[in-house]
């Protein structure tokens, strides 16, 4: 299996290296004894094969909204794209594109440097609109692994015809749960972010990307921040 690419991969590492812990131990649906950890590297596990691969995912949000995520290898390359607004991560640019009163303005920055610890703030937007990236639920994991009060159970299902592996955490902090596909894709995921409430729910994925998910919105204005020559 090919290693996955710089850019797709920096934007998750700095989340997955950090999921080797241990936990108390629950029960799952079928009564077997399961560990925080357990449940945490197996989804985390699932999380990193999944960016060796090229696919899209779409979402249905709350309101009739939607959003999708994509991704590339040949060239490495990611969007995430919701009611608007839209980030995109190339080996050229990060790009975050916003919608406003019927304008829509595209910023350029400089990728993820390959020896930079990324952060998942670029996801902030995202999570604003009510679209919550992989890497944002990784990190709900791991606080709640990390939480000795938590109590994680998990499950199985299927949507949009692809199984999922599901946990539902009670915890100090705000419950939630999630879906994660066994090619590692996010299938869905119900409960508080930054103190508000999400929802989204995989309805369609495919193992392949429409080259135009990662083109600028037709019309958009351009401010590239990237240094001279990049």
């Amino acid at each position: 299996m090919p290693a996955a690419s710089t850019p797709l991969r920096l934007l998750a590492v700095s989340v997955i290296a950090s999921l080797t812990v241990t936990g108390c131990q629950t029960l799952d649906d079928a009564g077997r004894a399961i560990g925080h950890s357990d449940l945490v590297n197996d989804l985390a596990s699932r999380l990193d094969r999944a960016l060796t691969l090229t696919y899209s995912a779409d979402y249905q949000l709350p309101a009739g909204k939607t959003a999708t995520i994509a991704q590339e290898q040949e060239p490495a390359r990611s969007a995430y794209t919701w009611p608007g607004g839209k980030l995109t991560v190339t080996e050229e640019a990060t790009t975050r594109c916003e919608s406003s009163g019927g304008r829509t303005v595209c910023t350029l920055e400089p990728p993820p440097a390959a020896t930079a610890k990324p952060s998942v703030t670029v996801f902030t937007e995202a999570k604003r609109q009510g679209l919550v990236t992989p890497p944002v639920v990784v990190g709900l994991l791991t606080a709640a692994a990390l939480d000795p009060d938590a109590v994680i159970t998990s499950g199985d299902t299927t949507l949009a015809g692809r199984h999922a592996t599901c946990v539902e955490v009670r915890q100090t902090a705000d419950d939630f749960s999630a879906c994660v596909t066994t090619e590692g894709a996010l299938a869905s995921f119900t409960g508080q972010v930054d103190g508000k409430p999400v929802d989204l729910a995989l309805t369609r994925y495919r193992e392949a990307v429409d080259s135009t998910a990662f083109e600028l919105p037709p019309g958009a204005g351009v401010v590239d921040r990237r240094p001279a020559g990049s």
